[in-house]
């Protein structure tokens, strides 16, 4: 016999999630984890470290070339950053 308030576990870990209030740091966890699909082999191959702290994306580039090239598109990788993110997670970003 089935009950009449079953859930969905997918909709039952959304709320558990959101009731920690965990849903903004999943998402910058997303973003770090996707960096490689999201930005390109040829850039993530010369990431060697990136993490975010207060909406700010920090980035380790190995090559100047490629860190000056970022540097330009900046507000272009935010926007798409936020995109794949679904919400404005990303303000500012942060290449070294």
């Amino acid at each position: 016999m089935r009950k009449s308030n079953t859930q969905p576990l997918k909709d039952i870990l959304k709320e558990y999630i959101d009731a920690l209030g965990h849903r903004r740091k999943l998402k910058e966890v997303n973003i770090v984890s996707q960096w490689e699909k999201l930005m390109g082999k040829t850039i993530a191959r010369h990431t060697t470290g990136i993490f975010v702290r207060k909406k700010t994306l920090y980035v380790q580039i190995s090559s100047s070339v490629i860190r000056n090239e970022l540097l330009m598109r900046r507000e272009s990788i935010i926007n798409h950053l936020n995109q794949a993110a679904g919400e404005a997670i990303i303000e500012n970003v942060v290449f070294r």
